[in-house]
């Protein structure tokens, strides 16, 4: 099984539950097909950059799942025809490019911790 990124738009949703609710129907189709949840992120309400159909904001879930490489043409057709979901945008997850950036990260707080030390011996002497 390979893990896949997903963001998904949602429009004409006005409330936590109906979200959650079109949500789960919308992941339901990854379950059935043989995959299998990783985690999920709501990114909250956005405004497009130009009006589609007539919609001009959307509720924005990105969502990490893994399967099977052969299902995922089919997942794409089934949201074709679930109308909760307005648009979907799936891309693989490439391993290397996720080691790099948490590599990056762990970088990062180290600086931060190295300088917060440096901040707090400063302020001890003074």
């Amino acid at each position: 099984m390979k893990q896949y990124d997903a963001l998904y738009i949602f429009t004409g949703v006005s409330r936590d539950e109906a979200l959650q609710a079109n949500l789960d129907k919308a992941l339901a189709e990854v379950t059935r097909l043989g995959g299998e949840l990783v985690g999920q992120n709501t990114l909250g309400k956005r405004a497009f950059a130009r009006p589609m159909k007539k919609r001009d904001t959307g509720v924005y879930v990105k969502v990490r799942f893994s399967i099977e490489p052969s299902a995922l043409k089919e997942l794409v057709n089934r949201y074709r025809l679930v109308e909760e979901v307005f648009r979907v945008q799936i891309l693989a997850v490439d391993d290397r490019r996720e080691a790099k950036i948490a590599a990056e990260r762990q970088a990062r707080a180290e600086r931060q911790a190295k300088k917060d030390e440096a901040r707090e011996a400063q302020a001890v002497e003074a």
